[in-house]
């Protein structure tokens, strides 16, 4: 039985919208919704919300939920950081499509750097990734998948996700079987844990789901 994500990893958004404008971001949709913001292509900071990780018991926070790394200001990571540093029981994931124009360096063990591939032509955000953001984990998440994405060299990596696009827009594409397959037989092949989200349930059938965690993730969610 397939496993929602958001029941295993908790979203943070600390930070609230993103510069790049991607047609299909979830996120922005939502900032329009229930009017988060004013305009979600000049994101906020909410360091109000920064107290919700001094809880004790430990959790999973992806930190980019509604924004990506690159927009981030070198004073919010500061402060980010710096809390997170104080609070070690849990583990923090961040995402960009952006590493080009990242620099950054953590030394932090729970802290899991990773880019978005969409596409076969974004795969160098694999290679910048490692290049300007230096971490002790990286991941990389495919989704949406509008394309085959063809041979992925994943050295380095140690978490694969894998989903696609949902909602109703227009010129929408679904992940197909074999885009999935080829991205999770090379992780596999290297030894690495492969996430399918729930979205692909419909694609690939109960199944051929795989839905593995890195250890660290583990210990921290049960």
């Amino acid at each position: 039985m397939s496993v929602c994500i958001k029941s295993l990893i908790k979203n943070m958004n600390i930070v609230i919208g993103c510069s790049i404008g991607c047609s299909y971001r979830y996120a922005r949709n939502n900032c329009r919704r229930f009017h988060i913001t004013d305009d979600f292509s000049v994101p906020e900071y909410m360091g109000r919300k920064l107290h919700i990780i001094d809880t004790p018991k430990p959790h999973v926070w992806l930190m980019t939920g509604m924004s990506d790394f690159s927009d981030w200001k070198p004073e919010w990571n500061a402060e980010i950081f710096g809390r997170m540093k104080s609070n070690p029981q849990h583990a923090y994931i961040f995402l960009t499509k952006r590493p080009d124009k990242v620099c950054f360096s953590t030394d932090d063990e729970n802290v899991w750097m990773g880019v978005t591939v969409t596409r076969s032509s974004e795969k160098k955000r694999l290679e910048d990734l490692k290049r300007n953001i230096k971490a002790k984990h990286y991941h990389v998440t495919f989704e949406p998948i509008f394309d085959e994405i063809g041979e992925i060299d994943f050295a380095g990596i140690d978490w694969v996700v894998i989903g696609t696009e949902t909602g109703h827009r227009k010129g929408k594409v679904d992940s197909r079987l074999e885009w999935v397959l080829h991205i999770a037989d090379q992780a596999k092949a290297q030894g690495i844990p492969v996430f399918m989200k729930e979205d692909l349930l419909l694609i690939m059938g109960e199944e051929r789901m795989i839905q593995e965690l890195p250890e660290q993730f583990i210990k921290r969610i049960q």
